[in-house]
């Protein structure tokens, strides 16, 4: 008798015909499991091989991987070991549901009749093909012929990874959105056969015994066996290994295919890697028992960020067009579960479920109370809402039989083109206005990924007709209201969702449809395709359209893609779906780019340009835009690069129109900078706009385009820079603009265009007055680059912009950047100017120095002091700026600065007088000894006593009103007494022997230095700890050397001491210690 269900274990066969080395074969026999295969099974569950190796334990003295004999005991011996053996998935379940049939019964264990009977045939002992190395099971698949037809062999490879099947790959043809019968073959050999399947452990683990030769060697002979395959592959690899800084070096060792996963995320199972949309999310519902309830669960927090087309997969599974009912049944109620769960992902952006058809509705305009009443009361649906609602779809209309039925469907006499839902179209082709058009699109997606992609063209060219159908309507109807919109200057949005980042992506499934069927037959894509550093060119080919002379499926993809794109639609709300809208623009445009022009594309694609220029508010182009419209950026660089050569003023045109950005034109007037210019504003006035960075870069991008494009042509570089100005509102951008057009119009070969130098330099000076009053660390990177870029133009330039300094730089930059950069050595030569024109810049940049030092004296007196040196009048009015500039409040620090440049420049006199000037605004306290101006006052005490006696009287009552600090007065006057004074401004020698700091000048200077002392000491002593009198013994010593100086000093010590101990006689200790020192 069986055990119960529940103690079964997790996706583990139920009795020995399932596996005849398996773990019921053992209960069968009524023995338990060894303890070492139950571990086994547990970790290869819910390990990867390399987490069980590094996780091993160390007390038994094993290294951080698992030994080799260990390995091979527990793959091998151990029947179901933790890696390749166990690894692999273990019930009838995973091979029957991936196959595409229904459940089976509970009690039904055993493969479809079509597996044995008109099926390929299981590996048998005779083919000996059969191998699992590592974590990748491969094998020869025999499918029978027809009669008269010879037997097929195919070729079958599956990699799994804790019980789930990651990716697979067979020689075979089938397309169908579910495994081949040949996998499902191999598969159930190796449930039922495992024993008989070679095992070998993963090859990382051989290659690490080798040593370099038989590295080498294995090397080389796979590159000889397979060298069409794998030889660029190797080169490459070879060239970036070399290359000590590639990426390949920057981590040690390459794990291999066969050794399995990391362990860093769960394992992805994969329905085919055929099919074109991720798949494996359709076997993420039921591992042996294990439904998707806890893999969603788990997993489906991230589900957005990895499978972004989920749901598109499920409407692509639910509409699969041989369903049959039960199946359906199935899912959706599967589907209906998962929808419920709490950690289900939410549908992000406000795409429509309920749009009747592909007919166009005019929204309220945003912001309005209507769209906030029904925001607040619109349901919310998961990711899985639209696979929902696909049930509810069916194949079975009749129109849409006969369009799927033949190309040759056509109106017939009787038809008829009006009523409220027509069939055909004025010239007679089917349409197909039976549903919503991402619908309608998903319809084709889903038979070409089951398999029909004859049906999915013939769709794909009803929807297109339907397109080019409400196309004319909305031309005929904004005729109608052109003028009224054009006088209003708004629009709402016309298109309530927009199809480029759709959930369903319907441009998208469209283009690829149509674009499949012109690639050519060389150019099919391959599985595993060799990868190489270029990007190949896709040779695609006119296909005709059946019904449609003169058309081809590579005009209709083109025309799809460039209708989708252009269409004015509204920015979607949340990050993923506005990134998604960036992602898909991006595919599309890669798949425009694989396609090349001839001179009937060429054409669609002028027809087209002109639709988007005159779709009014249904093209992104029109003249009037809604206000959080998606911008045009991408596309129309894209139509700007491939109309230049055929039709330049269509191009620029285009472009041109494009340029706009609306959000931030409403938001920031023409003329008027961003709060925070040169830092991304989305965060602070648009929440909602994540991706405003990302899009105004997309704008400097195109404009860049232009710019490069325009060399030469005068007409349009003033259009281009016209529009530059009017629609891009970040500094940083115009930087970058400014600088990429300086480039272009100075190459290294040939001479400068100076029409886009001066469209740089206008850049240039827009960016100097956005940013004039927010300072930011690439400030001076663009003051010294305009300099530049106005040295390349010419002199007057120069002169230009210094003569206008006012609006364009601080006062700083102008003085310290402006006039010094465009009077160095280097700039002059660069010019190549005469005398006058020389003569003229230098007295050009003198004058800006003179009004920046009376605009900031306080930072540009020094520099106009330096620039002016050459010329006397300049240089004196310099000065006089600094002298006025000192009475209204200019600091000592930058006097004392000034002076000590005039001392350097051989001005004492005025050295001198700055000095004092400086003097008379410091202060310096009793207790400041490492006062900031400490070195300049003693320099300004040096210079006086080296000007003369006159000199050094006059600055002394300066030091004695400023300075309180009885260690710098004594310091100053021991200076003072060691020489006589020096040299007067005549050179004559004024004193024979040094000054007596008892006579005149310097008595009084030592008078102030005795009273500073002494109050210096009775300020100590106010506070003074016991860890502070050895200091106060050290000050008295330096305060009885200053005593001494004066005739009666000794005396006056004696009595200043003697008042000390009558005063503080309380504090025994120090008293002590002043005995003991002085006596």
């Amino acid at each position: 008798m069986e055990p119960p269900a529940a103690k079964r274990s997790r996706g583990c066969p139920a009795g020995p015909e399932e596996r005849d080395a398996g773990a019921g074969a053992a209960r069968g026999r009524g023995r338990p499991e060894a303890l070492l295969d139950l571990s086994a099974k547990r970790v290869a569950e819910s390990w990867a091989f390399e987490q069980s190796s590094v996780n091993c334990p160390r007390g038994l003295g094993w290294s951080s991987a698992l030994p080799l004999p260990l390995e091979t005991q527990v793959g091998v011996e151990a029947k179901e070991g933790p890696c390749p053996f166990i690894a692999y998935p273990l019930c009838w379940d995973v091979a029957w549901l991936t196959a595409g049939f229904q459940q089976p019964p509970a009690g039904m264990r055993k493969p479809s009749p079509c597996m044995t009977q008109s099926g390929p045939e299981l590996p048998n002992q005779r083919d000996s093909l059969a191998l699992t190395l590592g974590f990748h099971l491969s094998g020869n698949i025999r499918e029978p012929g027809g009669p008269g037809e010879p037997e097929r062999l195919y070729h079958v490879s599956i990699s799994f990874d804790r019980c789930k099947i990651t990716s697979v790959s067979c020689g075979c043809d089938n397309r169908d959105l579910f495994y081949c019968a040949h996998v499902v073959a191999l598969s159930l050999y190796r449930i039922r056969h495992a024993r008989q399947v070679e095992l070998r452990l993963p090859i990382s683990e051989t290659l690490s015994q080798m040593n370099r030769d038989q590295l080498q060697k294995f090397v080389q002979y796979l590159i000889s066996a397979h060298h069409t395959e794998v030889l660029p592959t190797a080169q490459r690899l070879a060239d970036e290994i070399l290359l000590l800084g590639s990426e390949i070096n920057l981590v040690h060792g390459k794990g291999t295919p066969p050794r399995g996963s990391s362990g860093e995320r769960t394992p992805r199972p994969t329905a085919t890697p055929l099919a074109e949309c991720p798949a494996w999310i359709i076997t993420w519902h039921r591992v042996g028992t294990v439904e998707v309830c806890a893999a969603a669960a788990a997993v489906g927090r991230n589900i957005k960020a990895a499978p972004a087309s989920s749901g598109a997969l499920w409407v692509c599974v639910v509409l699969s067009p041989h369903c049959k009912p039960e199946e359906r049944a199935g899912w959706l109620q599967l589907l209906s579960r998962w929808d419920k769960l709490d950690v289900c992902p939410l549908e992000e952006g406000n795409y429509s479920f309920d749009s009747s058809s592909l007919q166009p509705t005019v929204a309220p305009s945003p912001g309005s109370e209507e769209e906030e009443v029904v925001a607040a009361t619109s349901p919310r649906y998961t990711v899985f809402g639209r696979a929902l609602l696909a049930g509810e779809l069916h194949w079975n209309d009749a129109h849409l039989q006969r369009i799927l039925a033949s190309d040759s469907y056509s109106c017939s006499l009787t038809g008829s083109v009006g009523g409220d839902k027509p069939t055909f179209d004025p010239q007679g082709r089917p349409l197909w206005l039976g549903e919503p058009f991402p619908t309608a699109c998903a319809r084709v997606d889903t038979l070409r990924a089951h398999g029909y992609p004859r049906q999915a063209l013939r769709l794909a060219s009803a929807v297109v007709n339907t397109l080019r159908l409400q196309l004319r309507h909305q031309l005929e109807s904004y005729k109608q209201q052109k003028k009224e919109l054009l006088q209003k200057g708004s629009t709402c949005i016309t298109n309530t969702e927009g199809w480029v980042g759709h959930p369903l992506d319907p441009i998208g499934c469209l283009c690829r449809a149509l674009l499949e069927a012109c690639r050519l037959e060389e150019e099919t894509l391959t599985l595993y395709s060799d990868t190489s550093p270029e990007k190949r060119k896709v040779a695609y080919q006119h296909v005709p359209v059946p019904g449609s002379p003169g058309e081809s499926y590579l005009v209709l993809a083109l025309e799809v893609a460039l209708l989708g794109l252009g269409q004015q639609r509204a920015l979607p709300e949340g990050l993923y779906a506005q990134d998604k809208v960036v992602r898909n623009e991006e595919q599309l445009l890669a798949l425009l780019e694989e396609v090349e022009l001839d001179e009937r594309l060429v054409q669609v694609l002028r027809k087209q340009a002109g639709l988007l220029l005159e779709g009014g508010p249904f093209s992104g182009f029109g003249e009037v835009l809604f206000r959080e419209s998606v911008p045009m950026h991408t596309c129309a660089r894209y139509l700007f690069t491939a109309l230049l050569p055929h039709d330049p003023d269509l191009a620029y045109r285009l472009a041109l129109r494009a340029m706009r950005l609306p959000v931030l034109e409403t938001a920031f007037p023409a003329g008027e900078p961003h709060p925070n210019p040169l830092d991304s504003i989305m965060s602070n006035r648009f929440p909602r706009w994540f991706i405003l960075g990302h899009l105004e870069t997309r704008q400097c991008e195109l404009a860049s385009t232009m710019l490069t494009a325009a060399k030469g042509d005068p007409k349009w570089l003033h259009a281009v820079l016209g529009s530059i100005q009017q629609n891009i509102h970040s500094p940083a951008l115009l930087f970058k603009l400014a600088q990429d057009a300086c480039k272009t119009a100075t190459p290294v070969s040939a001479p400068p265009d100076t029409t886009l130098l001066g469209i740089a330099l206008e850049l240039g000076l827009q960016v100097m007055r956005m940013t004039l009053n927010v300072m930011t660390w690439r400030r001076r990177e663009m003051v010294r680059w305009l300099v530049s870029c106005a040295t390349e133009i010419g002199p007057q330039a120069l002169i230009n912009i210094m003569q206008n300094w006012y609006s364009l730089f601080t006062p700083v930059e102008a003085a310290t950047i402006v006039a010094v950069t465009g009077t160095t050595q280097a700039t002059l030569l660069r010019l190549q100017l005469d005398t006058s024109r020389r003569e003229e810049l230098w007295a050009c940049a003198r004058t800006l120095a003179l009004q920046c030092a009376m605009k900031d004296p306080q930072n540009c007196a020094l520099p106009a002091l330096t620039l002016c040196e050459k010329n006397h009048s300049a240089f004196e009015a310099a000065y006089q700026i600094v002298l006025d500039a000192a009475a209204g409040g200019l600091g000592h620090a930058h006097l004392f600065t000034v002076a000590r440049y005039m001392e350097h420049r051989g001005l004492p006199l005025r050295a001198y007088k700055l000095a004092t000037l400086a003097l008379a605004q410091l202060s310096i306290a009793f207790n400041q000894d490492s006062h900031p101006a400490v070195n300049d006052v003693l320099w300004a005490c040096s210079l006086s006593h080296s000007l003369g006696r006159h000199e050094l009287s006059a600055i002394v009552p300066l030091i004695i009103r400023s300075i309180h600090c009885a260690p710098m007065l004594s310091d100053i006057l021991r200076r003072w007494t060691l020489s006589a004074p020096g040299l007067g401004p005549l050179g004559a020698r004024r004193a024979a022997k040094p000054l007596g700091a008892d006579r005149a000048p310097l008595c009084q200077l030592l008078d102030a230095a005795v009273t500073a002392y002494i109050t210096t000491s009775h300020s100590r002593l106010t506070h003074i700890s016991p860890r502070h009198y050895g200091d106060f013994i050290e000050f008295l010593g330096k305060a009885r050397e200053t005593f001494l100086l004066a005739p009666d000093g000794h005396l006056q010590f004696a009595q200043f001491l003697e008042n000390l101990k009558q005063t503080y006689k309380g504090k025994k200790k120090l008293m002590l210690l002043v005995r003991e020192r002085f006596g």
